[in-house]
């Protein structure tokens, strides 16, 4: 098992980040290359013509990605998204909504991630990608 993983388990059990606080969006499940985040959505969460803001999804989209491929990873290694894409492929005004990721390919560097958006029914209303490279050394910390 990733040592990484060990990290985002004990993170899950307390308060996940402040940021996912500040959303309130939840990590719900979490193993290596795999992660699911949740959230409740309402009138809050509209953009100007009243339907969910575009931003929301993409974010929890983001996280779940993000904390699937974390969950891979080694002490000492950390990682930055080099791409981010997302297809939006339904309205949504009031709902719950799940994101479910999965590390498709992970190289020694490079790896793709890709997450479905569904609400409480199943619907899929949005399916992001993400391309992730591994950082060691001196880039894992930020140097």
């Amino acid at each position: 098992m990733a040592k990484m993983l060990d990290k985002i388990e004990a993170m899950a059990l307390g308060e996940y980040s402040p940021f996912a606080q500040l959303l309130a969006f939840r990590l719900t499940a979490i193993r290596p290359g795999e992660a699911v985040v949740e959230i409740d959505v309402d009138e809050r969460h509209a953009n100007p013509m009243g339907t969910l803001h575009g931003g929301v999804p993409c974010t929890i989209a983001d996280s779940a990605m993000g904390l699937a491929y974390a969950a891979t990873l080694d002490d000492g290694e950390s990682f930055t998204t080099l791409e981010l894409k997302i297809n939006y492929l339904r309205p949504v005004w009031k709902a719950h909504l799940k994101a479910t990721a999965r590390v498709i390919k992970r190289g020694n560097t490079i790896g793709l991630v890709e997450c479905d958006v569904t609400d409480e029914s199943g619907a899929l209303v949005a399916r992001a990608s993400s391309t992730c490279m591994t950082l060691r050394g001196d880039m894992a910390k930020g140097r």
